[in-house]
């Protein structure tokens, strides 16, 4: 494994925003969705994090149904002037309806989740404040509106949209500069590159790739079947028998690209990603989740791996062949 060798470089959040480190931390598995979390290990890793100069910790209002900000809360009042905190809305989900997944993007909504997101976190301004998913039935001028509201109050600094079409990100940002958007990129995951990426790059948009590392299937031949009862991670198609069957031998060869690298098959996944968004002219903070401070270790050094034109053809050609991607 590699290890960091220089400090992490920092990049801009939209034109004229604040600077964070190149690399971010998912922080959603600490509370949900991937099974039990050692809540001590998980502090020490948001330790770390600010340690190795990781600023970007992602949460969101649905992430343990508020548990998750709540966690958060403590750390981020402790370290506020190294923290850069993103958080999200846009899902209806709540401690009396966890199983409600639909869709909120109204301006009353907006209002009543910045509060509780205020709350829970226990501070007085979020720094990036995410629309999680766009429902379309809500018009952008009523939702972005009610956004652009929250910054002109201060209760949020920057505004972020999430998994939004190359149309929907450039008719927001002319409502309100959008400082970031959210979604699915990897070497595995590519959908954004044809139409989202060149849109973010020309209006100076930040992109912030979650699930950099394919939701764990990039992180080791075998991931799938590690997988416990329960994981989230099986209902998706990309980890079903078939695909995980046909993706294996993919994984396998990035590792054999790794091994002569010195480095992990994370680690070149994650360099490809870095590599990708200057290949595109894009701003770039991926966000891989951990709770391990091994792992944190081992994600933020791969910021600075270069890979040759050829690592980067060759890795191209697996992606090319991923079955489920972008599931």
């Amino acid at each position: 494994m590699k290890a960091l060798s220089e400090p992490l470089a920092r990049v801009q959040l939209g034109r004229g925003g604040s600077l964070v480190g190149c690399q971010g931390l998912g922080c959603m598995g600490m509370s949900e969705f991937y099974g039990q979390t050692d809540e001590r290990e998980a502090l020490a890793t948001l330790d770390r994090a600010l340690e190795l100069g990781v600023s970007l910790l992602d949460t969101a209002d649905m992430y343990g149904v508020g548990a998750n900000e709540r966690f958060l809360g403590g750390f981020v009042r402790a370290h506020r002037d190294k923290v850069f905190i993103g958080t999200k809305f846009g899902y209806a989900r709540t401690p009396e309806r966890p199983d409600d997944w639909s869709l909120d993007n109204r301006p009353e909504h907006i209002r009543r989740a910045v509060e509780g997101s205020l709350q829970r976190l226990g501070i007085e301004t979020i720094d990036l404040y995410y629309m999680h998913r766009r429902d379309p039935a809500i018009p952008l001028e009523d939702s972005i509106g009610a956004m652009a509201a929250l910054v002109a109050a201060g209760k949020v600094r920057a505004l972020g949209l999430s998994e939004v079409s190359a149309q929907e990100l450039r008719a927001a940002h002319a409502i309100h500069p959008i400082a970031a958007l959210q979604s699915e990129w990897s070497l595995f995951s590519r959908g954004i590159e044809r139409e989202v990426v060149p849109t973010a790059a020309e209006l100076g948009v930040a992109v912030v790739p979650y699930a950099p590392l394919g939701r764990g299937l990039l992180t080791q031949s075998g991931f799938t079947a590690q997988l416990g009862v329960g994981d989230a991670r099986l209902n998706f198609p990309r980890f079903g028998a078939e695909n995980a069957e046909a993706n294996a031998p993919l994984v396998a060869h990035i590792e054999e690209l790794a091994l002569a690298r010195g480095v992990t098959a994370a680690q070149i996944a994650l360099a490809w990603l870095h590599a990708q968004g200057r290949r595109l002219g894009v701003t770039l903070v991926p966000i891989p989740g951990t709770r391990r401070r091994q792992r944190l270790d081992e994600n933020v050094a791969a910021a600075s791996i270069a890979l040759s034109d050829a690592e980067m053809s060759e890795l191209d050609a697996i992606a090319s062949q991923v079955r489920g991607a972008g599931i």
